[in-house]
């Protein structure tokens, strides 16, 4: 499990490592007994639903090349999130390891892509694209995001834990910042900036305590300085103010073209009222040079209407139940949490990019879809029938 989420954080070409390790993993614990929690149901469900929708979109294709295997990557990482939420929700006590090793991974590709972009060594730029850091992806614009779940984990440990581990967390979640900060991704920056926010304000609701919320507010300030102090020493450095000047507008060049992204759009849901079924996977990219950069539209083109009703329905009910139990007080909650405001901010962001084939988005909804199943046998074994069965194993944060 680790090791999987370790390799997570390298995928310079599919099917990547992390494909490879998992789908023998996955297999090796449906053998031995893998248990999908009824409250889980509706994911895998409707998973398998959207892909029946691309599988049905790709009989609108004359010319299959690469889609089969595109089609089966989308699939294994529907399985994946389905199996985060069975592992989690059997054995709780695997969120901390699985964060954990998340935070390994992304300090490590985020130190790849600082290296890349300031060529420390022979070779290192083949951790940047467009002059980016991208660390060990193919798009910056997948690296960005990648690490804004185990930064938000960072500062949650820093806004809740010890003064004395400030130090320690810290210089990861320094390294973590500077990766989102040189991939020049803006929807990486808003990303964080959102979910950042999200989780102050849910820390603040949580707690009655005037005295734990001036805490919030002081280290939510201590660490806001930090970071406002550390993106000033960057932007001396050379080429990178120039580069921050040029992505830090909101619309670029290529949104507002004759046939650029914006342009895409409207044309994409005309051709979605035209074609129920979708026009096959990755077909709207050959067709336009660019793909859709927008989730909801990919559905619709790659997947059909019964991939997007699905992938709609599926994001709808994973935002309002995982809602419903966020501030619920349980050992498993500073996991959910976190997992969730990144959640947010991955749809948020899905509005502007393709996020079908985002690793970390799976596993994402694996980690909340497992809370909101162990929140499910919580309360069943909490009924009057149940009151004499064991109680759930699980680690505190």
């Amino acid at each position: 499990m680790v090791v999987g989420i370790l390799l997570s954080g390298f995928v310079i070409s599919e099917p990547a490592p992390y494909e490879i390790y998992m789908t023998g993993l996955i297999a090796i614990w449906a053998l031995f007994g893998l248990r999908i929690s009824r409250a889980a149901m509706p994911l895998l469900v409707l998973l398998v639903t959207m892909n029946i929708g691309g599988m049905i979109s790709m009989t609108q294709m004359a010319d299959l090349a690469f889609t089969p295997l595109y089609l089966s990557v989308s699939l294994f990482l529907a399985f994946s999130a389905v199996f985060f939420a069975s592992v989690t929700a059997t054995q709780p006590g695997l969120y901390r390891p699985i964060f954990n090793a998340y935070v390994v991974s992304a300090v490590a590709t985020s130190l790849l892509g600082i290296a890349g972009y300031f060529h420390a060594f022979p070779g290192a730029e083949m951790f940047t694209k467009y002059d980016r850091a991208a660390g060990a992806f193919q798009d910056p614009n997948v690296f960005g995001p990648f690490l804004v779940l185990p930064g938000i984990y960072l500062l949650y440990l820093i806004l809740t834990g010890s003064i004395a581990r400030m130090p320690l967390l810290a210089v990861p979640l320094l390294i973590i910042a500077l990766g989102i900060f040189l991939s020049f991704s803006r929807g990486a920056w808003g990303m964080f900036a959102v979910s950042a926010v999200l989780l102050t304000g849910c820390l603040f609701l949580q707690s009655a305590s005037g005295k734990f919320r001036l805490r919030v507010v002081i280290m939510t300030i201590a660490a806001l300085a930090l970071l406002t102090v550390a993106i000033i020493v960057i932007l001396q450095l050379p080429g990178v103010s120039e580069m921050f000047s040029s992505r830090a507008h909101l619309e670029q060049s290529d949104d507002t073209a004759r046939l650029g992204r914006f342009a895409r759009y409207g044309i994409g849901f005309q051709m979605a009222m035209e074609h129920p079924f979708g026009i096959g996977p990755l077909v709207f990219g050959k067709m336009f040079g660019e793909d859709t950069h927008d989730i909801w539209l990919k559905m619709l083109m790659d997947y059909g209407w019964l991939g997007f009703v699905s992938f709609l329905t599926l994001v709808v009910w994973t935002m309002v139940a995982g809602f419903r139990i966020l501030l619920r007080d349980r050992p498993w909650q500073p996991y959910l949490l976190c997992a969730y405001v990144a959640f947010i901010g991955n749809i948020g962001l899905g509005t502007f990019i393709d996020i079908d084939h985002w690793r970390h988005m799976y596993l994402l909804l694996g980690l909340v879809w497992g809370a909101i199943a162990l929140e499910y046998r919580h309360q069943r074994l909490s009924r009057p029938a149940f009151r004499g069965a064991p109680a759930i194993a699980s680690t505190p944060a």
